[in-house]
């Protein structure tokens, strides 16, 4: 199930989600064009490290709780993370003002990369991506928008067909997927790549702060369709 737009009546230009979709795609050719032994030094120096942010705590690698949100691991990595902030961004930036969305991203990328480290304190692999900043969008979406319908791609074997779902059947079954995957890798040394738990901190943070706003909804993004 691939979400691939969502139906909606934005009267402003999402500016800041535009900005944000343009340097991370920026990085990731910068590091992409960099040769091998700077590209590796360049992603330890900007990655989250767990063991290295708790046993040497300072400001460079506090730092890296930001700057590790605006790398990618591929283009697979890259473009999941661009097309959901693509699709679901823009009405959060539209209810939250263009600074208030910046910094619930920033917020929400910065408790998610906390909870991955509080989860796996003794990690050593660097930790890249947006999708804590990404799933903190998600939480504050599904908050405040459960019923908007999301354009998706349905995928079962050989059924391929597009539909319509409220957002609170894509969104919730994305959270679900990322418990069952999180409560998975518990125990396990390394989360097979993916920071589980940095989703749904940010999941939790996005959907803290989605309802605490959620009277500050423009009435012209909020679908009244019963499902």
């Amino acid at each position: 199930m691939i979400p691939i737009g969502d139906h909606n009546w934005r009267r402003r230009v999402p500016i800041v989600t535009i900005l944000l979709v343009v340097i991370n795609v920026a990085v990731f050719l910068y590091q992409s064009l960099l040769p091998a032994a700077s590209r590796n030094l360049f992603v330890l120096q900007a990655a989250i490290i767990p063991r290295m942010l708790l046993t040497y705590p300072s400001l460079r690698t506090a730092a890296t709780l930001v700057t590790s949100m605006f790398l990618h691991d591929g283009l697979l990595h890259l473009g999941g993370n661009m097309l959901y902030l693509g699709i679901f961004g823009d009405n959060v930036e539209e209810t939250l003002g263009r600074w208030g969305f910046l910094l619930v991203y920033l917020a929400g990328g910065i408790g998610a990369g906390l909870a991955h480290v509080v989860t796996n304190p003794m990690s050593l692999t660097p930790t890249i991506g947006a999708s804590g900043a990404i799933a903190a969008v998600l939480g504050v979406y599904l908050a405040m928008f459960p019923r908007n319908r999301v354009r998706t791609l349905l995928l079962l074997g050989w059924f391929i067909r597009l539909v319509d779902l409220p957002a609170f059947v894509v969104l919730g079954l994305w959270f679900v997927l990322q418990i069952v995957n999180a409560l998975g890798s518990l125990g396990m040394a390394e989360a097979g790549g993916v920071a589980w738990f940095a989703h749904l901190g940010g999941f939790v943070f996005g959907l803290v702060v989605g309802g605490l706003l959620r009277k500050k909804r423009p009435a012209h993004l909020v679908q009244q369709r019963r499902w």
